[in-house]
């Protein structure tokens, strides 16, 4: 499964309406974004808690209302001002709705009032909720009453200690759908057991989009040598991937079989 980081920000700005609609005609199984609140309590697609990197505006977001962010123009990944404005999550997530799932970023500390907006535009099963540096008891506690209805998945640094445990806990206790890995060496004896985690019924979800999250075999690598970075990511036992560029893997998936 091919998950594009921030939609397809090299065609459209990132986290705009246009960028999922590209990925959606692009092919791509997964789009992820990024989740902010406003002033009056709205939920908007923003990487940053400022506006000043991707928008005509400066700032912070939660310092401004959702009807002021409307004035606002995106920017695209130069910085060249659009015509496209900043969306809110439902906007989001009623263009995604019957076409893309969605992997929900930034969002763990708002996801009571965004699971209100999953109900209200019917996309509870659209979605894949992230936490990163979270326990079994901290999810258990935070998401009680909605582990039942969502697809939750932990975020795992190979690099830290404890994390073959973090790993243990969540698939006895939790069986998430997948877990994010990061890893900036190939070191890590977990890289070897991919496998046997997807046995115990977890996707392995592993990022392509820079050097430290994936021990070196990034999306601009690939560019240069493909079977070298990615062919490496596949051959480790990955089945989802994060990437900053969703057409190079789907023609390499396309070309070289996709892992079951």
């Amino acid at each position: 499964m091919v998950i594009s980081h921030r939609g397809d920000w090299r065609n459209a700005p990132e986290n705009s309406l246009q960028a999922i609609r590209n990925c959606i005609a692009m092919g791509v199984d997964i789009v992820e974004i990024d989740i902010q609140k406003t002033k009056d309590g709205q939920l908007v697609l923003m990487h940053d808690k400022t506006l000043d990197r991707t928008t005509t505006g400066k700032g912070n977001v939660s310092a401004w209302t959702l009807d002021s962010l409307k004035t606002l123009f995106l920017r695209d990944g130069i910085g060249h001002t659009t015509a496209h404005k900043i969306p809110t999550l439902e906007e989001a997530m009623r263009a995604a709705k019957d076409y893309i799932m969605v992997n929900l970023d930034k969002c763990y500390d708002y996801f009571p009032q965004a699971y209100s907006i999953l109900e209200k535009t019917q996309t509870v099963d659209h979605v894949i909720l992230k936490g990163s540096n979270k326990t079994v008891e901290a999810v258990k506690k935070d998401l009680a009453i909605y582990l039942n209805q969502i697809y939750f998945m932990p975020i795992v640094n190979l690099d830290k200690p404890g994390a073959e445990q973090m790993i243990r806990d969540f698939q006895q206790h939790l069986k998430p759908v997948a877990i994010e890995f990061v890893f900036s060496s190939d070191t890590s004896r977990v890289i070897s057991k991919f496998n046997e985690i997807k046995q115990k019924g977890s996707r392995i979800w592993v990022n392509s989009l820079w050097s430290e999250l994936c021990a070196g075999h990034d999306d601009e690598r690939a560019v240069v040598d493909i079977d070298k970075n990615y062919g490496w990511i596949l051959m480790k036992g990955t089945n989802m991937v994060q990437t900053d560029r969703p057409l190079l893997w789907i023609e390499y998936l396309f070309n070289h079989h996709t892992v079951k």
